[in-house]
């Protein structure tokens, strides 16, 4: 038996913890505007048992922006991945090879 400090908080065995997710990689290049651009998002676990959707954006080949948002649950995170990588193809980005 294994006893724990804080015993609200889901275990690293537990099916609670989210497992990273494969980031998705959106780029949109214009080189008649100048334009190289990068977005980044995954979902990761963070220490108090949520899952932050993490965002990095810039220019390619500088260091970018970050942004950390955190959820309840796994499938809110999912949810809000989904509909910023549906809104960033909107906006021109494409995956990247």
């Amino acid at each position: 038996m294994q006893l724990s400090l804080f015993p609200d908080l889901p275990s690293r065995n537990s099916a609670q913890v989210v497992r990273p997710r494969a980031d998705i990689a959106l780029t949109r290049i214009r080189p008649e505007r100048n334009e190289w651009r990068f977005y980044r998002l995954g979902l990761w676990p963070d220490l108090f048992g949520q899952v932050c959707l993490v965002r990095e954006w810039g220019r390619i080949g500088r260091p970018g922006q970050m942004r950390h948002d955190s959820f309840p649950d796994g499938v809110r995170a999912a949810l809000a991945l989904d509909r910023l990588a549906s809104a960033k193809r909107k906006r021109g980005y494409g995956d990247t090879p």
